[in-house]
């Protein structure tokens, strides 16, 4: 399986506070989280800190590393290339999945879904949404340095894979909710969606 890479490190002005913190049905979004990706067998499992890094990484299980992101205020581009230098020196991985700490509709199913699409250093595939591409994203080894390059302000990975021939799109519109939670009314509505079952 690819590695879990999780990006919590903005610091969520529009929701009145880091979003790792928010607590969605009890618990914090960035547990939630980091449930999904080991739920489907991601290994190791990485995430990005930067706002309250340390009350994030008070959180966090042993078995999963925090790193910090230098210039995290600048924007997602800036995580994930933190993120991707700390899997970088790692043996054995080959590829990672790029999850988002504010997406609690994504299902640990959805990641799995993406990760069988091919862990290889070659793979690069985005979950779909109803045919249009979302997250999370996966990304081969051999990508790493291209989309570290790419990645600035908060475009992320944006830029590299938009057009790119190369990549897969994986349909999760079944198993999943693309929809982040940028403001509280939207947690809310998330919350009460939970409830319903829906």
């Amino acid at each position: 399986m690819p590695a879990g890479l999780l990006l919590a490190a903005g610091a969520g002005r529009r929701m009145g506070g880091p979003k790792a913190l928010v607590r969605l049905d009890g618990r914090p979004l960035v547990l939630r989280a980091v449930d999904v990706l080991r739920a489907a067998g991601c290994a190791p499992l990485v995430v990005v800190v930067g706002a309250a890094a340390a009350e994030v990484r008070a959180l966090l299980p042993a078995d999963v590393t925090a790193v910090e992101a230098p210039g995290w205020a600048d924007g997602m581009g800036a995580s994930l290339r933190a993120g991707l230098a700390a899997l970088e020196p790692l043996p054995g991985v080959t590829a990672a999945i790029v999850h988002l700490v504010d997406l609690p509709g994504v299902t640990a199913a959805a990641v799995a879904r993406l990760a069988a699409s091919g862990d290889t250093p070659a793979a690069l595939a985005r979950a779909a949404y109803d045919g249009r591409a979302g997250h999370p994203v996966l990304l081969g080894r051999d990508h790493w340095a291209a989309v570290a390059g790419a990645a600035t302000g908060d475009a992320g990975a944006r830029g590299y894979l938009a057009g790119n021939p190369d990549v897969v799109l994986v349909e999760c519109g079944d198993v999943a909710e693309p929809d982040d939670v940028d403001t509280p009314e939207q947690l809310a509505r998330r919350g009460s969606a939970l409830e319903s079952g829906s």
